[in-house]
């Protein structure tokens, strides 16, 4: 799409009767797609799916990224992709329909005019949604726009980016996820070496706390609870018997391809190794001894 010499303008919402619905799920999906988007890429882009309710309202239930490229007078977007998704949602859910288009971002850019108008050859009075993932004001703004042609007879001057009103609809449980999913701002995923550092780190603490209830109960600092105690017999008669050797060689091959990339820094690889052998060695031999007294204790009962 080659830049035009159009002029773009952006209002504050008007009294255009247009309004919007959106569902939880396609923030979270434009948030997941963002997260995971290409390392070269500043903003992702994507098609709204819903459908136009009986009273004029635009519901908008679902959403898919579309690869693009862009620079400062051109955008270019991957149509084959988007419309093999088009047609891959809608075997699934033939009622859904191109509504609009979504973007990343804290607004409207000059690159928005050139999209907006390959969406709008897809659907009539396309909407345009703005999730600004990067927290601009401390918070996951959402706005959405449509676009309106000043003319002059046959000469159209400029296109004008409307705000519409936005309800976003939520039951009370995807509020409650939405509110905490919101406090945390996350930009790029974790490598795996990262996230099985994390992983490992975790099990370390929730292992730490099972050491610590067994050390009161056994000590009577902490009533003896045979719920408790039969539940941490069952997750340990669960786990794989293995030798410390055994085990080393197993999370090495597993982690071998990880480790051999270069761009791995040698700290990362030195604390997940540190991790996975404190998780392999246990704890110290007192509270060892403390979880089998547990354990027989549990048996008898």
């Amino acid at each position: 799409m080659a830049s035009s010499d159009h002029t773009i303008l952006l209002f504050s919402p008007s009294s255009t009767s247009l309004s919007a619905k959106v569902h939880p799920l396609v923030i979270f999906n434009i948030c997941d797609c963002y997260v995971r988007r290409p390392d070269q890429a500043e903003r992702i882009i994507g098609t709204l799916l819903g459908s136009v309710l009986p009273d004029g309202t635009v519901d908008i239930r679902n959403s898919y990224a579309v690869p693009h490229s862009e620079s400062q007078d051109q955008v270019a977007l991957d149509i084959d992709y988007h419309h093999n998704m088009l047609s891959s949602h809608q075997k699934v859910n033939p009622k859904e329909v191109i509504v609009g288009w979504f973007s990343t971002g804290s607004g409207v850019t000059g690159g928005s005019a050139l999209i907006h108008e390959f969406f709008s050859r897809e659907t009539t009075n396309p909407i345009h949604l703005t999730v600004d993932t990067g927290f601009t004001n401390g918070e996951a703004s959402v706005k959405g726009f449509v676009s309106v042609h000043l003319s002059i007879g046959d000469q159209q001057l400029a296109a004008q980016f409307q705000e519409i009103p936005l309800d976003l609809r939520m039951v009370e449980a995807e509020r409650i996820g939405f509110d905490i999913l919101k406090t945390t701002a996350v930009d790029k995923l974790p490598n795996d070496l990262a996230g099985m550092e994390a992983s490992m780190q975790r099990l370390l603490a929730l292992i730490d706390d099972i050491y610590k209830y067994v050390d009161d109960v056994v000590e009577g600092r902490v009533a003896q609870d045979n719920k408790i105690g039969r539940f941490i017999s069952d997750t340990v008669s669960s786990l794989p018997k293995f030798s410390p050797q055994d085990f080393d060689k197993l999370v090495n091959d597993g982690l071998q391809i990880g480790l051999a990339e270069p761009e791995l820094n040698f700290p990362c690889r030195t604390n997940c190794s540190c991790s996975i052998w404190q998780a392999s060695q246990g704890h110290n031999w007192a509270s060892q001894k403390n979880l089998t007294l547990l354990l027989k204790s549990c048996d008898d009962d």
